[in-house]
């Protein structure tokens, strides 16, 4: 049975996305791209944009699943606030549909993409592209991001064990 899992790499400034298909183990890359907002908009105009952008990816490919990347806490409280108010914008889009939200720490997506937790950005961007058999590296990072994000999930479902 073939699953289509889109990754999300939430952000207000940029929300990455990509869509791969799952099945019988194998992993197939179908598209990637980023939300983008403009920084002088009202931050709930923002959001919106976002809810509104993510909600035409989902229309257009029609993924069975969903994985995105957990809230990272640096020393930025309010970036670290304006990435989970995304969050919650792209996991309601998702909850609408019904599909189901793996969420995938930094450190796991790293795991399944490199097979090292602590891997540098490069190397997972390297190996995305490589495990997608993409010519170039996903650009921008946040798209690479994503697909990292459903690599991870669908990497799970080959282990057996999908993180819900």
């Amino acid at each position: 049975m073939k699953r289509r899992i889109i990754g999300i790499d939430p952000g207000l400034a940029s929300t990455g996305w990509g869509v791969v298909d799952y099945e019988q183990s194998r992993i197939r890359y179908l598209a990637h791209g980023c939300i983008e907002t403009i920084a002088a908009l009202p931050r709930a105009e923002r959001l919106f944009f976002i809810y509104r952008e993510i909600n035409n990816v989902l229309e257009t490919y029609s993924p069975t699943e969903a994985a995105m990347e957990t809230l990272y806490f640096g020393k930025n409280v309010s970036s670290a606030i304006a990435v989970a108010e995304a969050r919650g914008v792209l996991s309601l889009a998702m909850a609408e549909r019904n599909l189901s939200l793996a969420e995938c720490t930094p450190h796991e997506i790293k795991q399944a993409v490199v097979g090292v937790r602590k891997a540098e950005k490069d190397q997972v961007q390297e190996m995305v592209a490589l495990i997608l058999g993409l010519p170039v590296i996903p650009k921008p990072d946040h798209a690479a991001d994503a697909l990292g994000a459903a690599i991870c999930a669908a990497h799970a479902a080959i282990m057996g064990s999908p993180k819900r």
